[in-house]
């Protein structure tokens, strides 16, 4: 058996036919279902073996391994973003049900071919350099690889589907990983557990090694993510604050005209009293409570005059010809404090990339008016209890943002989302990245979104409340601020560039021995 299995593997011309083909895509998808809701964070430690074993197969064929990539990427980006067809119906908007679905499952089917391209080029990039190098260096090149381009992808402007969100928020104690070096730290031990256990599967004759190895490995990266869970919180009276939080439950299809307006000032109003009343610190409303540009009188003004409590309103704001998507700050006298631009924009949905070349275009395809500018980096967002880190919506996807405003002293995080129309799913996810950012930056959470999932969430990951989806619904949470600095925040992703220079030491002699 074994003379067979080895036979097969070091083939010259090795046939990968479509039962072959069918294997990957099913295992993709298979890692498309594990994140929130379905919460499998264990099948993700399995999930990219089939692929890892059968790009060794393809024995240094490039072509070959980057489709096997590819079809392994789709199945896994198409499902676990099969929520962007909720886009579909947009008729609300003038189109037609035709046009509707068309740009619904188009927006579905590019996403999904974007992100499929990561595991691609993944997979060329294993068969080009690690055909002939032995196990030891392909498992670390592999990783390597891997949270490269996971770096990269999370530098342009779509990324949401690092395969650390696969373990959030069901696995807390690996996510604890995320506070020493972010998700690649989370990524690269799940690439290298896959890893080994492929290894195992290919090299029968050190199947045990590789099994032991990659065992020891998942019990030794818990026990270390365990020990970061178990660190005392040790919340503290003074840095206190009760934070009021209104999911407005306002739906997109009329938010933006009067009936949705009138809706809105009414809901939000009625919760803010309402929050007012318990004796909240301050109030925090969705990404664009009150979608409309205004210049001089803030919403609410005179009912937060009366109440004297300050809130944090999602609104559109003038920014020179154009405007943005915004967090402000309004004091209990009525004036503007603070404001949070959006800095990750939906592409085409809020703005258009590459303007000067394609905006024409686009315009003339796409009904959709994007015309917001993106917020800056370097944001700092004050309150009158000191700084804070905020993100809206899409920006949550992107950990770089929060630990820069950690590292620049925000105490506590302010997430506020819309999320409609899509379902649970979407929803779910959205969660799950706050979780990690939660974890990440040692900071306590609350997040306030139109349609849901609004909660409250500790620096250890655990969601403390989170409201039903498509409700009406208000709640006042204690949170803390909180200094603290983790090694990532202080650091940056140190590990990536650590990882680069292990495979250089490991690798190169060896592809320079095989070369021979």
């Amino acid at each position: 058996m074994h003379n067979i299995v080895q036979k097969r593997i070091h083939s010259k011309s090795p046939i990968i036919g479509i039962r072959g083909f069918g294997i990957i895509f099913f295992t993709g998808l298979v890692m498309g279902i594990i994140p929130a809701p379905v919460n499998a964070w264990w099948l993700a430690w399995i999930a990219l073996v089939p692929l890892w074993v059968f790009v060794k197969r393809t024995q240094g064929r490039v072509c070959l391994a980057m489709r096997l990539g590819l079809t392994w990427g789709i199945g896994y980006q198409g499902t676990a973003l099969s929520w962007l067809t909720g886009l579909h119906p947009m008729t609300w908007m003038g189109m037609s049900w035709w046009a509707s679905i068309t740009i619904a499952m188009s927006c579905w089917l590019c996403v999904t071919l974007y992100g499929g391209l990561m595991a691609a080029f993944w997979s060329g990039i294993m068969a080009w350099t690690t055909a002939k190098l032995p196990a030891h260096s392909r498992i670390l090149i592999g990783t390597t690889a891997w949270c490269c381009l996971e770096w990269v992808w999370a530098q342009t402007l779509l990324s949401w589907t690092s395969i650390a969100f696969t373990q959030s928020p069901a696995n807390l104690v690996i996510l604890h990983l995320g506070r020493l070096s972010g998700p690649t730290m989370i990524a690269a031990a799940l690439v290298i557990v896959n890893g080994c256990l492929a290894e195992s599967w290919i090299s029968l004759r050190y199947r045990w090694r590789y099994h032991s190895a990659a065992i020891a490995l998942f019990l030794g990266i818990h026990m270390l993510g365990f020990s970061l869970y178990n660190l005392p919180l040790n919340p503290e009276s003074p840095n206190a604050l009760t934070i009021g939080i209104i999911q407005g439950n306002i739906p997109t299809r009329i938010k933006l005209f009067k009936q949705g307006m009138e809706q809105a000032r009414k809901n939000y109003e009625f919760g803010y009293r309402q929050l007012a009343n318990q004796g909240v610190d301050a109030v925090l409303t969705p990404e664009g409570a009150f979608p409309y540009l205004w210049y001089e009188t803030p919403p609410l003004a005179d009912v937060i005059k009366e109440k004297q409590v300050l809130a944090w309103l999602g609104s559109f704001m003038p920014d020179g010809h154009r405007f943005t998507q915004s967090l402000i700050t309004i004091l209990p006298d009525g004036t503007l404090s603070s404001r949070y631009n959006k800095i990750k924009l939906v592409p085409l949905g809020e703005y258009i990339p590459f303007e000067p070349i394609f905006g024409n275009l686009i315009r003339r395809l796409s009904p959709v008016n994007a015309q917001m500018n993106l917020g800056k980096s370097d944001q700092q967002f004050s309150t009158p209890w000191g700084p804070a880190i905020a993100g809206i919506c899409f920006d949550s996807a992107f950990p770089q943002l929060f630990r820069t405003q950690a590292a620049q002293g925000g105490e506590f995080i302010l997430s506020a989302a819309n999320n409609d129309p899509y379902n649970t799913q979407m929803l779910s996810q959205h969660h799950a990245h706050d979780v990690m950012r939660a974890i990440e930056t040692d900071r306590w959470l609350v997040r306030s979104t139109n349609t849901g999932y609004s909660a409250v969430i500790n620096p250890h990951g655990q969601t403390l409340w989170r409201s039903q989806p498509l409700v009406f619904t208000t709640h006042a949470a204690k949170i803390y601020r909180r200094q603290t600095q983790t090694l990532y925040v202080k650091w940056g992703n140190w590990f990536l560039p650590s990882l680069v220079g292990l495979s250089m030491i490991a690798g190169v002699p060896s592809f320079i021995n095989t070369s021979k």
